[in-house]
């Protein structure tokens, strides 16, 4: 039984083939986990933006029970007794008040922080992404070059993978 004579590009191919399939494979890893990290994010930032709409309406109910007990010590004579009870609850809530603005800023500015990271996931996950799209095409080329034994398929999935291999490496430097 006579053995075909393999041509010498095809081993390079093949070389090639399995550099490309595990860049796909990290592309795909490192994007799936870009992409958990930005879902992740996004659920937390929601939740710290539904904290500051709670500390927001707590806030605002203070006010209010404030401005009412400010009109209602206004309502009485001068000299009742209960002016200066009227006056240390309203210092009450105003303080109350106070704290819920400082705890809001706190709040928002963790959720911004959240926000941003879930933006830096997204940018790091779409090359990511891109990558995986040209080297599964590449690798496909390189799948029918070597079965038809065609090198002009094969020298038209080198630019393909070029392309994939420079989005994966984009997607750790973010070069674009």
């Amino acid at each position: 039984m006579a053995e075909e004579i393999k041509a010498p590009w095809l081993n390079t191919m093949a070389l090639a083939t399995v550099i490309l399939a595990v860049c796909a494979t990290l592309s795909t890893f490192k994007g799936g986990g870009y992409s958990t990290q930005s879902v992740i994010s996004q659920a937390l930032a929601s939740d710290q933006w539904s904290f500051y709409q709670a500390k927001s309406t707590k806030q605002h109910l203070y006010e209010l029970q404030a401005e009412q007990l400010k009109l209602q010590a206004m309502a009485l004579s001068k000299g009742n007794p209960a002016s200066a009870a009227y006056a240390e609850k309203e210092a009450e809530y105003r303080a109350a008040i106070g704290r819920y603005a400082s705890e809001k800023q706190g709040i928002q500015t963790h959720a911004h922080e959240l926000e941003q990271q879930r933006d830096a996931a997204k940018q790091h996950g779409k090359p990511f992404g891109i990558a995986v799209i040209f080297l599964q095409v590449s690798i496909l080329l390189n799948s029918i070059a070597g079965l038809m034994k065609a090198r002009r398929i094969w020298w038209a999935s080198i630019p393909v993978g070029i392309a994939g291999v420079a989005c994966f490496a984009d997607g750790f430097l973010m070069l674009v």
